[in-house]
């Protein structure tokens, strides 16, 4: 029996064309980003705090955004991520499929080291869209969190050395939008704006993506049934969230660093920083090694389910039943 299927992303029996690959991580990661935003929301407000001046955890980070700006405020800054979202877990779910095959004799052989690799290139083709996107969500996100910090402080201007966004004074304290954020990136430091913290993001993908898809390839091959030739959607489904959320935990540090640096308005008294090497240094000596960790727990909520429901999407093949209806 043939293992070419299991080495694959896609269980599907039949391999899938790259529209139809494409269409699959699109649909992914819709359905994924809907389901866990407030969590990834309060993801990114606790780890660029100091402390826990604000939020004590998760819960309490979601249950306080609810009541400042209800429901719909738990959802601040995913029309960036369901825009975006579509080519990027396109591209880092085809990309992979595309390596593997590639690099891995056309999918006949199991070998850890091109399994790894196949992930190393996904990682790496899906920053494109990864580092402008989470760039734009993750100002939106934390714009709560810097209003309950100017509430909670008596004084109100941020420190000179931090950066903005917004170069009006009138427009300091108005919500922003993507848009505004976007345009004045682009009209005060051109399209490197969009990518600062493009090395963090690569820092941050390149191994998650080493982890979690060959975790997920040799997970999901335990559940192979011989009578279907591919393993069940449970499996897929369980195989996905396990991998998904070993591979989010272990890179949880480096997601640490990459929020802290790509975020462009900072409270009072907090610190910028001038790369990875600087943030790592000033974190590890003004908030302790435990700071590196934070939000471990929001990113494996956010990220099992996520790449669980890419799996299950996949297993079903909603791109070749799409496909089929305009033939």
């Amino acid at each position: 029996m043939s293992t070419k299927d299991l080495s694959s992303v896609s269980p599907s029996s039949s391999r899938p064309s790259v529209t139809a690959k494409l269409i699959n991580g699109g649909v992914a990661g819709l359905v994924g980003v809907t389901c866990v935003f407030p969590i990834d929301l309060a993801k990114t407000r606790l780890q660029n705090q100091h402390g826990k001046d604000i939020y004590k955890g998760m819960i309490d980070c979601l249950m306080k955004t609810a009541r400042a700006d209800g429901f719909l405020g738990m959802y601040r800054g995913a029309a960036v991520n369901l825009t975006l979202v579509t080519p990027e877990k396109a591209i880092k779910l085809a990309a992979n499929d595309f390596f593997r095959q590639l690099l891995m004799e056309d999918g006949m052989q199991r070998n850890l080291k091109m399994e790894m690799l196949a992930g190393c290139g996904a990682g790496i083709c899906q920053v494109v869209v990864t580092c402008p996107m989470e760039m734009l969500k993750i100002q939106l996100q934390d714009a709560g969190r810097l209003a309950a910090h100017r509430q909670g402080s008596a004084s109100a201007p941020a420190p000179s050395s931090s950066r903005s966004y917004s170069t009006g004074s009138a427009s300091t304290h108005k919500r922003p939008s993507a848009t505004l954020i976007a345009w004045e990136l682009l009209r005060t430091q051109g399209l490197a704006g969009l990518y600062k913290g493009l090395g963090a993001t690569l820092l941050r993908d390149i191994p998650f993506s080493i982890i979690y898809f060959p975790l997920f390839a040799n997970l999901n091959n335990l559940g192979f049934n011989e009578s279907t030739g591919k393993a069940s959607f449970a499996h897929s489904f369980v195989s996905g969230c396990v991998a998904g959320s070993v591979a989010a935990v272990t890179v949880t540090p480096l997601d640490v660093l990459k929020t802290r640096i790509q975020t462009l308005r900072k409270g009072l008294g907090e610190d910028s920083y001038s790369g990875i090497t600087d943030c790592a240094r000033k974190l590890w000596i003004q908030e302790g090694p435990s700071a590196l960790m934070k939000g471990a727990g929001c990113r494996a909520l956010v990220i099992a389910p996520l790449f669980g429901i890419a799996q299950g999407v996949y297993f079903i093949g909603i791109g070749e039943r799409i496909l089929k209806c305009f033939e």
